[in-house]
C-alpha cells in the first residue's frame, strides 16, 4: 500500500455526514495484534482483547512466522474468536506485521496490541480519550512510562524544530 492511502486509512473518521460527532461505543475499532512465538500468551490476549470495552471491533493477528506451536493454537483455539488471522511465510518483523495488518482493517480506529499481555486492554477507554476529545490526533502506549498520563507530543512542531 502507498503512504498516502495507508495515511488516509489511519485517518480518524471522527464525524458523520451530518456533522455530527462520533463516540467511542458508535465507532469501529479495529485492533491488529502482530504476533511472534506467542504460543503461550496468544489466547489469553485475545480473551482479554475480546473483553473490553469496545461495542464495536474487529480483531486481526498477523503471525510473523512463529515456530514453536504458535500457528497451532491460532489455527485449533483463537481462528474462531478473531476476524481475521494472516500468515506470513518468512519472518518480516514488526513493522511489516503491522503493516499487514493495517491493510485489511475497517474501523475508524486503528490500535495495536502487542501478543505478549504486556499492555491490558482494559486500558482502552483511556487510551483512545484523546482522540475522541479531539486533544490527539495519535495516541501511544508506554509500558516504560506508567499509567498515567504524558504531555502530548505535537509531531508537526518537534519535527520542524529538531533539525
Amino acid at each position: 500500500m502507498k503512504h498516502a492511502a495507508l495515511a488516509r486509512k489511519l485517518q480518524l473518521s471522527e464525524h458523520r455526514v451530518d456533522g455530527t460527532k462520533l463516540t467511542l461505543k458508535q465507532m469501529k475499532v479495529s485492533i491488529g495484534i502482530p504476533c511472534y512465538n506467542e504460543k503461550v500468551t496468544i489466547e489469553k490476549i485475545v480473551e482479554a482483547v475480546r473483553s473490553a470495552a469496545i461495542s464495536s471491533r474487529e480483531i486481526i493477528i498477523v503471525d510473523d512466522c512463529s515456530q514453536g506451536g504458535t500457528r497451532a493454537v491460532l489455527e485449533e483455539k483463537v481462528s474462531q474468536m478473531v476476524d481475521r488471522i494472516i500468515y506470513h511465510q518468512i519472518n518480516r518483523g514488526k513493522g511489516a506485521a503491522l503493516r499487514s495488518g493495517f491493510a485489511p482493517a475497517s474501523g475508524d480506529i486503528i490500535l495495536v496490541q502487542d501478543a505478549d499481555l504486556e499492555y491490558n486492554p482494559k486500558d482502552y477507554p483511556a487510551l483512545l480519550e484523546p482522540l475522541m476529545s479531539d486533544k490527539a490526533d495519535a495516541v501511544f502506549g508506554s509500558r516504560f512510562m506508567g499509567g498515567q498520563r504524558h504531555r502530548v507530543l505535537f509531531f508537526g512542531i518537534w519535527s520542524a524544530t529538531s533539525f
